[in-house]
């Protein structure tokens, strides 16, 4: 009994430190100006299913498309920056779509960490490029 309840404590708290950390998160987000929430042009007119195959599509052509210098460093960036645009795509559907509130929240992370990582990729090209 008492492990359980022990548990039952840490899952609680570290379930607090989650929802805590997404709302510092979001806070900072939200103060650079970004509106991380936001959904692309006629994206509730699509069905969760449509929302998904384009997010597929666009990413996997994205990752078809970057550009490969045989530079490892600028190739993992430019190849995963399609990609991360693409977990923030599908993580804006489950929002769009989703009732699970454990998985909404996954997925407004995904989308706040995933546009920071973004955002160092696009800075490390930048810098590996004048090199």
């Amino acid at each position: 009994m008492k492990k359980a309840y022990s548990y039952s404590i840490v899952t609680t708290l570290l379930f607090a430190l989650v929802v805590s950390s997404v709302v510092v998160v979001f806070a900072q987000h939200s103060h650079q100006g970004h509106d991380v929430l936001t959904q692309p042009a006629g994206a509730q007119d699509k069905s969760f299913e449509q929302l998904m195959d384009n997010a597929m599509m666009t990413m996997d052509s994205g990752m078809k498309a970057a550009p490969m210098t045989g530079d490892p460093d600028h190739d993992f960036a430019a190849m995963m920056i399609p990609h991360h645009q693409g977990a923030i795509d599908m993580a804006k559907a489950e929002l769009l779509y989703g009732k699970d509130t454990v998985l909404r929240r996954l997925a407004q992370e995904i989308i706040v960490n995933q546009e920071q990582e973004i955002d160092v990729m696009l800075i490390r090209l930048k810098q590996l490029k004048s090199k």
